[in-house]
């Protein structure tokens, strides 16, 4: 009896050494092709690929545009035309933070917002270098060829937004991740300069009393221009920008909150009092019917700009 039960915990032992022997044989098999799997979904979720948005509907490029009737400048009977209703972007403008720019002139049409005129300017924006100083917009004279600071501009540094005109140099208080989409808003009401910065469904603004005397050069989309404004040479954006909007007046904050809503595929509110309007999606054409169409230079489309992007 004795016998017969060691011969049957030797047999289960045996049994137990075969079915371990049987697993490591499965991991050893199976465990590189799930390893290289989990690593491979792991590389797609952190492009995007199973973001909600990539699967979401995509505006064409010029699929929202201002109708002018009467013809670019004008203001009589004018509307929104197309698909307007704040769908996704196909593609958004890249920079390479190194020559590419996008430069308007400023035409009878463009009637860029001068000396102490009330405007307004609002884009999307993604950096990747926060840190190292680049600019988002940038128009007027920065420099002593023209008589002291007469620029109206908005940049970032130090992981910091900041306005600037005249010198102000004012910051936006919260911190600016890399790779990260946010929505920005400056204006001046003839008083005050107040900036905006939409982030995780919230607006944080700032705002300070200042003198304007903005002068005439062209408008750029991506860096700063030289001292008197005639060329872009420096502070060179390093990311993505879409849907740059620029109004002849200043907005209240609650339509800056309207249109922080619609996305980063929003179209333009008050266009009476709309000057340009670059969705930079796909191209650096003027939607706004001003027919102030940009000069792009080192500057690509892409359609993967989903990630960092939350919806408001």
């Amino acid at each position: 009896m004795m016998v017969k039960t060691k011969w049957r915990k030797a047999k289960g032992l045996r049994y137990c050494v075969m079915k371990s022997q049987s697993a490591m044989e499965y991991l050893m098999t199976y465990g590189w092709a799930i390893l290289i799997i989990a690593v491979v979904l792991g590389a797609l979720f952190q492009l995007g690929v199973f973001n909600s948005m990539t699967f979401a509907p995509k505006a064409q490029p010029g699929a929202c545009q201002v109708f002018r009737p009467n013809d670019p400048g004008t203001t009589q009977f004018i509307n929104l035309e197309g698909v307007c209703n704040g769908e996704l972007p196909q593609y958004v403008a890249q920079f390479n933070g190194q020559s590419s720019v996008i430069a308007v002139q400023n035409t009878t049409s463009l009637s860029l917002p001068l000396g102490a005129s009330p405007r307004t300017v609002i884009a999307w924006f993604n950096d990747k270098s926060p840190s190292i100083k680049s600019h988002i917009f940038a128009y007027g004279c920065g420099g002593g060829s023209c008589g002291g600071y007469k620029y109206f501009t908005i940049y970032v540094s130090g992981q910091q937004a900041a306005m600037n005109a005249y010198y102000t140099n004012q910051g936006i208080p919260i911190a600016i991740n890399p790779n990260q989409w946010y929505f920005i808003a400056y204006e001046y009401n003839g008083t005050y300069q107040i900036g905006y910065i939409g982030n995780d469904g919230t607006l944080t603004g700032a705002s300070g009393a200042y003198a304007y005397n903005t002068i005439s050069t062209p408008f750029y989309i991506g860096c700063e221009g030289n001292d008197n404004g005639a060329t872009c040479v420096t502070q060179f954006w390093n990311g993505s920008i879409a849907n740059v909007q620029i109004y002849n007046t200043y907005l209240s904050q609650p339509e800056i909150q309207a249109l922080y809503q619609e996305g980063i595929g929003g179209a333009p509110i008050k266009i009476q009092n709309l000057v340009g309007w670059w969705p930079l999606n796909g191209n650096a054409n003027d939607y706004s019917g001003n027919n102030n169409n940009g000069n792009a230079i080192s500057v690509t489309y892409t359609t993967g700009w989903y990630s960092g992007y939350s919806a408001p």
